[in-house]
């Protein structure tokens, strides 16, 4: 049986563009959070640059897509390093959207997920809740 591995997006809607003071704390993190992914235990892939395909979200959206080995190590990454300010005080640059604004889910070792494959995961989870197939940190599903 093949490996499987954790893929994950969260999108957030931003308070106002990227060159606007009231983001300017998020914005100048941004290299230095995301280097700190790249290094940390568990790493797989990241989203970098723009996408080579459509986006479902307009450009007042950030997107971070990402694969981890687990996710113990992506949990830690997210609640244990730096990057757990930004979650605590996301809402200093991000609206809120009124659906889900994250999911987990199980991929093939190797799979690189698309945008619109994270898309229908979190229209999964807003319309069936956590399930195998679309999940939070709150309501993990295990390895398949």
């Amino acid at each position: 049986m093949a490996k499987k591995q954790l893929a994950q997006i969260n999108i957030a809607h931003m308070k106002a563009a990227p060159n606007d003071p009231i983001m300017k704390e998020f914005v100048d993190f941004l290299n230095p959070i995301n280097k700190l992914a790249d290094e940390s235990p568990g790493f797989v892939w990241r989203l970098v640059g723009e996408p080579n395909e459509p986006s479902p979200w307009n450009d007042m959206f950030i997107i971070n897509m990402s694969v981890w080995e687990d996710i113990e190590t992506l949990k830690d990454f997210t609640y244990n390093t730096a990057h757990s300010y930004f979650v605590r005080s996301r809402k200093k640059w991000f609206q809120h959207i009124g659906t889900p604004h994250y999911v987990l889910w199980w991929v093939e070792a190797g799979h690189i997920p698309t945008l619109a494959e994270a898309a229908e995961k979190l229209k999964m989870l807003e319309k069936e809740g956590a399930t195998q197939n679309a999940f939070t940190f709150a309501k993990p599903f295990p390895t398949p």
